[in-house]
């Protein structure tokens, strides 16, 4: 018995090997590359469409980003992690900020209030040729996609990354058990203990 586990183990017939986090499945990885297209599609429908129809950026953002994480419960969040960097991550969520902050800001600047779109026809109408309420169409379509969208998506792939950052397969066993659990040796050692215990208690009897 303790030859057959110390072929797993070290010589002392502990088991060492550890479970991993992620293990590969074909029915998921051939599911995820199957949905993925119609997932992100729908993403980018409702965001493109959130000012018109219902959705917007904050719905297509949570969609984008979705995809991504199926991608990590498909293939491994290390590998996914390896070609999905943080500045990227990072990168959308400030890009969507400044966005939002410049659409928002501006018109205070040319007289109007915090996210007034048609503070910007008195200067940009003639040149672009729009009328005012045009500025109000695309002015909330720039905030939905080019802000909102990003700064969701952005946020819950960076928020998946750290959380999964932190848990490694160094933290399980073989049974799934946390890794300071006591071990089959440290277990066998209190049983003979306790053995050697009670036969010395019988021969003082």
């Amino acid at each position: 018995m303790s030859s057959d586990r110390s072929a797993d183990g070290d010589a002392e017939g502990t088991i060492t090997r550890q479970r991993p986090i992620y293990t590969e499945s074909q029915v998921i990885m051939t599911t995820v590359k199957v949905v993925i297209p119609f997932v992100l599609t729908y993403g980018l429908f409702i965001t493109f469409h959130g000012t018109s129809s219902p959705g917007g950026g904050f719905q297509g953002g949570a969609l984008i980003a979705s995809v991504v994480l199926m991608i990590a419960f498909a293939f491994g969040i290390e590998s996914t992690r390896a070609w999905l960097s943080n500045t990227l991550v990072v990168g959308l969520g400030t890009v969507g900020v400044a966005i939002f902050a410049a659409i928002a800001l501006i018109p205070m600047a040319l007289g109007g209030d915090f996210l007034e779109y048609t503070a910007y026809y008195p200067v940009l109408g003639d040149t672009l040729g729009l009328k005012e309420y045009e500025f109000v169409k695309y002015g909330m379509e720039a905030v939905e996609i080019g802000g909102i969208a990003f700064i969701v998506s952005g946020v819950l792939m960076g928020l998946f990354f750290a959380l999964a950052a932190g848990f490694t397969p160094a933290d399980l066993d073989v049974t799934g058990a946390a890794s300071d659990a006591p071990t089959d040796e440290a277990v066998g050692d209190d049983a003979s203990n306790a053995a050697t215990d009670a036969t010395g208690e019988v021969d003082a009897e």
